[in-house]
């Protein structure tokens, strides 16, 4: 009975972020973990008429992290970097706090993406020329990490072109000389004819407050496993959680699956740890001062 299942609740934005979670939630896996988990959806940069609230300036008035601000989820996953960041932040800011518990299931591929019509074939072709992004999320990090072995930092010139359509959009209108996408995105923008220059796999991370303790957190994440083995195994099975992010745009035979990967769950190590956060404040996206100690609790393998 749904009575006797613990009650969790987590947010989600976009599909592609968090399909180990919907995967887990539909197929049963968290509820053979005795969990009733209640996925609270919110915003993001993915769906095609999203709400703007997700990309507001301040990271902890949008969507996500307001709701979690306000005790209305106990965890959320996004990618590494902004998860490091939010961590390191909330508690210096007076928000709710919360550590990293995990290096989370969703490898989300991202791209970034030209205009044939624009000639640009290499990277070193984007110097100095703007790069729609969304600040603070996986695309504007993603975009950073990619760019930086081609160009010089200084060089790399990003702005904010709000959700992946809008920057998609702004991209056919010569707004902008590129535009860092992730799918379904990646793929509508394929399907328009538009050209991959490069791409690679952002990792996300999890996070959650204290309230949620080590054994329900294991459980989690041991229900996420097998979905990433289920997503593996028959991605075609759950592709339309992304089909259906797209709006209309996207057929199924348009979606390339191959770019979904997702892996077990594994605690955030402080190698992990200081790689990241160290990469982080060195482009000055975070605050100085902050400790494995204080940012990460990987409590669900202890």
């Amino acid at each position: 009975m749904a009575k006797d299942l613990k009650k969790v609740r987590v947010s989600m934005m976009n599909a592609i972020h968090d399909l180990p979670l919907l995967v887990a939630r539909d197929e049963g896996f968290f509820r053979d973990e005795g969990l009733n988990v209640d996925i609270v959806k919110t915003p993001g940069s993915g769906q095609r008429d999203s709400d703007h609230q997700a990309l507001r300036e301040n990271i902890f008035a949008r969507t996500m992290e307001a709701l979690y601000d306000q005790g209305q989820c106990d965890q959320f996953r996004m990618c590494e970097w902004g998860v490091m960041k939010r961590a390191v932040e909330a508690g210096k800011t007076g928000h709710r706090p919360a550590k990293i518990v995990a290096l989370g299931s969703a490898m989300s591929t991202f791209a970034i993406v030209t205009d044939p019509k624009a000639r640009i074939y290499e990277p070193e072709q984007l110097k100095n020329k703007p790069i729609a992004v969304s600040p603070f999320n996986g695309s504007h990090f993603t975009t950073l990490k990619l760019l930086e072995g081609f160009l010089k930092r200084e060089q790399i010139k990003w702005v904010f072109a709000g959700t992946m359509k809008e920057r998609l959009d702004a991209l056919a209108r010569g707004e902008v000389a590129a535009a860092s996408l992730m799918e379904p995105w990646i793929s509508v923008a394929e399907k328009r004819g538009m050209r991959v220059l490069m791409e690679s796999h952002s990792t996300r991370s999890e996070a959650a407050g204290d309230e949620l303790d080590g054994p329900t957190l294991a459980a989690m994440f041991r229900a996420e496993a097998r979905a990433a083995e289920a997503i593996d195994k028959d991605p075609w099975r759950h592709a339309r959680y992304l089909i259906e992010e797209a709006g209309g745009l996207l057929g199924k035979k348009d979606l390339k699956v191959s770019r979904l990967l997702n892996a077990p769950p594994e605690p955030y190590t402080r190698e992990r740890f200081d790689h990241t956060y160290q990469w982080t404040l060195s482009w000055g996206l975070v605050e100085p001062g902050a400790t494995f100690e204080g940012t990460v609790d990987n409590r669900a393998w202890q």
